[in-house]
């Protein structure tokens, strides 16, 4: 049999050849043919990788998305580099009714894809601490001496301006929004602490800073901008494709005849305070009303609005429901409770002749208070001594006509309209009581599941008060647990579970909310969502910087990785092809040497095999 020599024009070392001996025949290609055949096999191999490894959840882009959220989780407690020059900053004061805090958030440039928000987080000091500081009394305290406004705000201001570098003060938005204690004071009051800070500010800090960006916000407001917080941090406004979260079928607000988009689904956030709960989720289709009475209730309790920069993209619409309940805060609610049960059990002594509850021998006996618990109240100054029997359903029971439920549809607490909320496609976030009622003393914040709470909760009101007494000395409770939570625990989980199932109607079987504290161990305020709100403009000026740089600054950012990959397909196919023709060309050239007649010298080194030679060894140079 022949041989085959292969001589690849390498140094002599890489000379080899093959025996056809048990080789299987091939079939007859000519040259361009085979060449054809390996450009197509390797183009479509190219393709097919790019269409599997470009798509699905374990993607090289998935993958790489995914990593940079860990990535800022992780950075977000580094401390800012205040000498990075395209770091923004933005300061927001929160003016409450106990105090006032000052926030300095920062972000770095817009990476230029108008699909995308800020990434805005919350400034950290040299050594790791959230950039806060918080003064007290409110400022409401001021009502009488609006003059004094300023001087009661500079402290923050100048504590603000010492941590972020004075050549960004000029281009550093600044916000004044005052919340709860102001919005009780008349709105001349109002105006005159508003009307100083906007006069003294400028005089003393080069801050950017105009007349509307000090006010008194609604509740709505406060709502929404905490709906938008907690949504940012958990990534609920990063519509790239993932097969992981759950999406949602919106109908945009104002477009009726546009086709629904699908995007991911958002949280909504359910707050239990001492005073107030509220409640705040997006509607995802368009409303009906049973009324029209009832469709002008609902245009207050209703907010639409576009986080994106651009006016005209609809990704970023989104319609909220938020509403407030005064008097349905956990505190809020035993004190109504108590005033109501004094009143009632003092009126039934009077016209039946009754002593109960006038002496620790005669208790009214209060199912909403551990077993055996005695406790003494206080209402109009007259007083009722209690004793707890630790019956969580009768407590509910009790605990109904406090939500002040009607028979009309589409309501909650106090009767108030409630959009529908799809519950097999929904989650909620608990915070505040809805937290503590959970975790503190029953050790079950996280996913909420109302059969297992129910339970323990039962549990802990059959308890006896002095078993209690020795588990907390004990420190078998949550560290920040104190008597106070033991006392009235039995009375707040029902005023829990009440809440959130007969006033706000979630059925028990739900099992997509979760208590929490924290949102990725960081507590979430308000303040976020209003400066993520207030800035959705800014990416603009950085959008049109990126255009006029071209198309190589447009490669920075989130788009590099994927342009990379594709430059370096692009190159690995320009070589293969310019290997391809290289050997076309190889193969001109040894025609041309034959049909001149060349001697047989140098037909032994000829660089491609000839069908039919017989040779003893035939030489083929690649």
């Amino acid at each position: 049999f022949s041989r085959i020599s292969f001589s690849c024009l390498f140094p002599a070392s890489w000379h080899f050849s093959l025996s056809p001996v048990g080789l299987p025949r091939l079939p007859c290609l000519s040259l361009r043919q085979f060449l054809f055949l390996v450009l197509l096999v390797g183009t479509l191999c190219v393709l097919y990788l790019l269409l599997v490894l470009g798509k699905g959840k374990h993607s090289w882009l998935h993958r790489d998305k995914q990593f940079h959220r860990y990535l800022a989780r992780v950075t977000d407690v580094e401390a800012t580099d205040t000498g990075n020059p395209n770091l923004n900053y933005g300061i927001v004061v929160d003016c409450g009714s106990s105090g006032s805090r000052v926030f300095v958030y920062c972000w770095p440039r817009h990476n230029g894809n108008p699909h995308d928000l800020l990434d805005i987080r919350q400034m950290r000091d040299q050594n790791r601490k959230p950039v806060v500081m918080k003064i007290k009394p409110g400022i409401s305290e001021l009502a009488t001496a609006p003059e004094k406004a300023s001087d009661y705000i500079y402290p923050l201001l100048s504590f603000a301006a010492q941590h972020i570098p004075k050549s960004k003060h000029q281009e550093t938005p600044l916000y004044i929004l005052c919340t709860a204690g102001m919005r009780v004071l008349p709105e001349s009051q109002q105006e005159a602490l508003l009307e100083d800070l906007r006069t003294d500010i400028p005089v003393h800090f080069n801050f950017l800073f105009s007349d509307s960006h000090v006010e008194v916000i609604s509740g709505k407001q406060e709502g929404v901008y905490a709906w938008i917080g907690i949504n940012f941090v958990l990534g609920r406004f990063d519509h790239i494709e993932d097969e992981e979260e759950a999406l949602v079928e919106v109908q945009v607000p104002g477009s009726d005849h546009q086709e629904a988009l699908v995007r991911k689904r958002t949280a909504g956030v359910l707050d239990m305070g001492g005073v107030s709960t509220q409640i705040a989720y997006e509607v995802p289709q368009t409303v009906s009303f049973a009324s029209s009475q009832q469709e002008e209730v609902a245009k207050n309790l209703l907010a639409e609005f576009n986080l994106g920069c651009d006016a005209h993209r609809t990704e970023h619409v989104y319609r909220v429901y938020v509403s407030t309940f005064l008097g349905f805060g956990g505190n809020a609610a035993r004190q109504r409770y108590e005033e109501s049960i004094v009143s009632k059990t003092l009126m039934e002594n009077r016209l039946l002749g009754r002593h109960v509850g006038e002496s620790s021998e005669t208790p009214f006996l209060d199912p909403c208070l551990p077993l055996d618990l005695e406790d003494k109240i206080e209402h109009g100054g007259q007083s009722l001594f209690l004793r707890g029997t630790g019956d969580f359903d009768r407590c509910q029971l009790v605990l109904q006509p406090f939500m002040n439920k009607t028979n009309e549809t589409q309501t909650s607490l106090n009767g108030v309209y409630q959009p529908p909320i799809d519950y097999q496609n929904s989650q909620f976030y608990g915070f505040s009581e809805f937290y503590y009622c959970t975790e503190d003393v029953l050790r079950m914040g996280g996913d909420y599941n109302a059969t297992k709470y129910s339970r323990a909760a039962k549990s802990y009101c059959t308890t006896k008060w002095k078993t209690l007494r020795e588990r907390f000395d004990r420190g078998l409770y949550a560290s920040h647990a104190d008597l106070h939570r033991l006392k009235y625990q039995c009375f707040k989980s029902a005023w829990m579970y009440a809440v959130f199932h007969l006033g706000f109607s979630f059925p028990t079987e739900y099992r997509n909310m979760k208590t929490a504290l924290l949102v990725y161990d960081k507590e979430v305020q308000w303040t976020l969502g209003a400066i993520l709100y207030r800035t959705r403009f800014l990416p603009l000026r950085d959008i049109q910087q990126e255009i006029l740089k071209g198309a190589h600054s447009h490669w920075r950012g989130s788009f590099t990785f994927v342009i990379n990959h594709y430059l370096f397909l692009a190159c690995f196919l320009v070589v293969l092809l310019s290997i391809l023709l290289y050997l076309l060309r190889l193969r001109r050239i040894h025609r041309r040497m034959l049909r001149n007649g060349l001697s047989s010298s140098s037909s032994s080194s000829t660089l491609w095999l000839e069908e039919g030679r017989g040779a003893s060894a035939i030489p083929v140079t690649l």
